[in-house]
């Protein structure tokens, strides 16, 4: 089966980064404290300190838009996760600490986690006015705009993370999802497109290593299924 054909980044990423943040808020709000222990797809990370890694995801963003570099990119918006293979979680201990430092997180976590990814989709769609802006983060150079793409796959792939024990959550945003797909296609390389017949969050939640590999996609996949998980 064909995979569907995806269209490029979106004209307006700041906008879909926006409703990225706007759906990962939409989970956590109204959660109850206790809620904030349940566990997600992140090997020792409870909704709580997976939230606080988002965190500071946005503000990461926000110290890479005060960050603009003249230098040629050395990264895109799929070559970026070369630097984050499979596997490599990192320790989750800090995430926990600051996780538990919030009181009452379903009021206080929230509440921060709101106004940081706010200013950070605030930033990015101030940033991307200049079509040719260039940010630094974390030793790279990237455009702008594949900058904000990255920033989209973390939180889409990190939301579908959040709902797993929390089954009345929304879904990500669909372009957020598009957009996640169009990286791990450009991971996944062109001689695997055609053999892809998931839809759209199956292939996130699977390319992902979020989803184990069955009989039928070991099949679908043949030697191609080496290739995952693309990223961690």
């Amino acid at each position: 089966m064909k995979a569907p054909e995806r269209p490029a980044l979106p004209l307006s990423a700041a906008a879909t980064l926006g409703r990225a943040y706007g759906r990962v808020t939409e989970v956590v709000q109204g959660l109850s404290d206790a809620d904030f222990a349940r566990p997600t797809r992140c090997p020792g990370m409870a909704v709580g300190p997976l939230l606080v890694h988002l965190l500071y995801d946005a503000e990461r963003a926000l110290a890479a838009f005060a960050t603009p570099s003249e230098a040629e990119p050395d990264r895109d918006f799929v070559t970026y996760w070369q630097d984050y293979p499979p596997g490599d979680g990192g320790d989750t201990s800090f995430v926990q600490v600051v996780a538990s430092a919030y009181r009452k997180p379903s009021v206080d976590l929230v509440k921060h986690w709101r106004e940081l990814s706010e200013a950070a989709a605030r930033a990015a769609a101030v940033g991307l006015v200049d079509k040719g802006k260039r940010i630094e983060t974390q030793g790279h150079v990237l455009a702008a705009k594949d900058f904000v793409a990255t920033l989209i796959v973390e939180a889409t792939v990190h939301h579908l993370d959040l709902i797993v024990d929390l089954p009345d959550a929304p879904e990500p945003d669909p372009e957020a999802l598009q957009v996640t797909a169009r990286t791990l296609d450009g991971l996944f390389g062109p001689e695997a497109w055609d053999v892809i017949g998931w839809d759209t969050t199956t292939y996130v939640l699977k390319a992902t290593g979020r989803l184990p590999l069955d009989e039928n996609d070991l099949e679908m996949l043949g030697e191609s299924a080496s290739r995952l998980p693309l990223l961690g």
